[in-house]
């Protein structure tokens, strides 16, 4: 299916008041031109300079959702076109957000990221943490950011229960930080929960937002499997005694590199390595 034909396909099955960002990571302008086609607007990115680049060179009506891990010496590339950063997962990282806003003359849309998975690469607060930071109230002297709600990944597993009580879970605190902090904030409404794997039992919780990624472009190698594939080429030892003249060694340093190249190409667009 094309991507078009996906995009429909997922919007179909989305109910009235769920929005979905398309995840355009790693993959390239054109796939992100035929969703914008289709008539998707709203796209989701991880890497900074990635997302900068395709805001330069693609249509400005595209809202752009800043999905990934934020560095704080990387918000000023994106604060002046961001919509929504999903992943604020620290108070240091909520004042450098207001602090660089405040430089723009923006106000930026954000949510807090809580780590609700079994999985300790998942970052966000605790829910004790939250609830400690919002009790602070330092928070509310920043006039250059929006809370606007919750995010949260589930732990990456096949266990649909585990999932289930886990996105239960973020439900249930989006209400209870809700009514305790932003009862009366009308913006207050978002909680983004869901990916490819488990966007319908995100939205069975109450999910707002759902990050839908390889459903609509396809399966990319995961960081592990390419991390896996590459390496440094100069640090390939060879017995030199076989090899006594340099392009030799030059030679299957290249062959060995373009192997790379292709089977990391076939996991990109079949979906699987070409083994």
């Amino acid at each position: 299916m094309s991507i078009a034909e996906n995009i429909k396909k997922v919007l179909n099955e989305l109910p009235q008041g769920v929005q979905l960002v398309a995840v355009s990571k790693f993959h390239p302008n054109e796939a992100i031109e035929e969703a914008y086609s289709a008539g998707q607007r709203v796209f989701g990115e991880s890497k900074v300079q990635e997302m900068t680049a395709k805001y330069e060179s693609l249509p400005k009506d595209i809202e752009w959702h800043f999905i990934g891990h934020l560095q704080t010496n990387k918000i000023k590339y994106i604060i002046p076109y961001v919509a929504l950063i999903h992943g604020v997962d620290s108070y240091k990282l909520l004042t450098e957000i207001n602090k660089q806003a405040a430089k723009a003359e923006r106000t930026v849309n954000c949510l807090l990221q809580l780590h609700i998975a079994q999985e300790e690469t998942k970052f966000g607060f605790s829910f004790d943490e939250c609830r400690e930071m919002l009790a602070a109230n330092e928070w509310k002297q920043f006039k250059n950011i929006r809370i606007c709600g919750l995010m949260g990944m589930a732990t990456n597993t096949d266990n649909t229960e585990q999932i289930k009580a886990e996105f239960c879970s973020l439900s249930s605190f989006f209400q209870e930080v809700k009514a305790t902090w932003f009862a009366d904030a009308e913006w207050f409404r978002e909680l983004s929960m869901g990916m490819s794997h488990d966007y319908h039992e995100a939205i069975a919780a109450g999910s707002t937002l759902v990050r839908v990624g390889s459903k609509i472009f396809g399966v990319m190698a995961s960081r592990k499997e390419i991390q896996s594939l590459s390496f440094d080429l100069d640090t390939v030892s060879f017995e030199m005694r076989d090899y006594p003249v340099s392009w030799h060694r030059r030679f299957v340093q290249c062959c060995i590199y373009w192997t790379i190249r292709t089977v990391i190409k076939c996991r990109v667009k079949f979906g699987k390595f070409p083994l």
